[in-house]
C-alpha cells in the first residue's frame, strides 16, 4: 500500500493510496459490488477470494440490493471487520452519475451508523461497469468531502480511496488536490 496523498476535511482524513484493498488495514473496505451480490469478478471476487466463502453466504442471505444503495456483512478473512458491499451503475443504464452519489453516500452513512472509524473504497463501476475513471474520481472524492462538511457528528476519521492501478490512483490525486 503506498500512499499518495492525504487532506484533512473538518479535522477527519481522506486519504489516495495504490495498492490491493483486500490488504487494507481499516475498519471496512467497500466492494463494488452487482445488485444480486453475486461476487464472482474484479474487485467483488478477490474479496471473496481472500476473505472466504462467509462474505458471499452472508451476501446471499441479503439477496438483492438495489443500484445506488449499499449492504454490510462481515469480512471473513480479511484484516478488515466488514466488507460494505456498494452497488454503482453500469454506464448505459441513465442517471449513473447520480447513482454513483448515492453509492458512496450511503457506504459513507452505513460505517458512519455502525460507528467505524475508518473505510477503504475502490474505484466503484469504474471497472468493467465501464463508469469513466475521471468522472468516477470528482464524484467519489467530491462525496467524502460534502459527507465529511455536512456529518460532523460521523465516526469516520479517515475515508481511503484504495486504487489498483497508477491511472486510476493519479484521476483520484488530481481531484483531491482541489481541495
Amino acid at each position: 500500500m503506498r500512499t499518495i496523498l492525504e487532506k484533512v476535511i473538518n479535522g477527519k482524513t481522506i486519504r489516495i493510496v495504490q495498492g490491493d484493498i483486500t490488504e487494507s488495514k481499516v475498519d471496512a473496505i467497500v466492494n463494488a459490488a452487482n445488485s444480486h451480490l453475486q461476487h464472482g469478478g474484479g474487485v467483488a471476487g478477490a474479496i471473496v477470494r481472500k476473505g472466504g466463502q462467509v462474505i458471499q453466504e452472508e451476501s446471499n442471505r441479503i439477496g438483492f440490493v438495489s443500484v445506488g444503495r449499499a449492504a454490510i456483512t462481515s469480512a471473513g478473512k480479511l484484516l478488515a471487520k466488514f466488507v460494505i458491499h456498494a452497488v454503482g451503475p453500469r454506464m448505459g443504464e441513465g442517471d449513473e452519475d447520480n447513482k454513483l452519489k448515492n453509492a458512496v453516500w450511503n457506504s459513507l452513512k452505513l460505517a458512519s451508523g455502525k460507528a467505524l472509524k475508518s473505510i477503504s473504497i475502490p474505484a466503484i463501476s469504474s471497472g468493467i461497469f465501464g463508469f469513466p475513471k475521471d468522472r468516477c474520481a470528482i464524484i467519489l472524492v467530491n462525496q467524502a468531502v460534502e459527507f465529511l462538511r455536512n456529518s460532523p457528528d460521523t465516526s469516520l476519521e479517515i475515508i481511503e480511496f484504495c486504487l489498483f492501478d497508477e491511472q486510476t490512483a493519479r484521476c483520484f490525486e488530481n481531484e483531491l488536490k482541489k481541495y
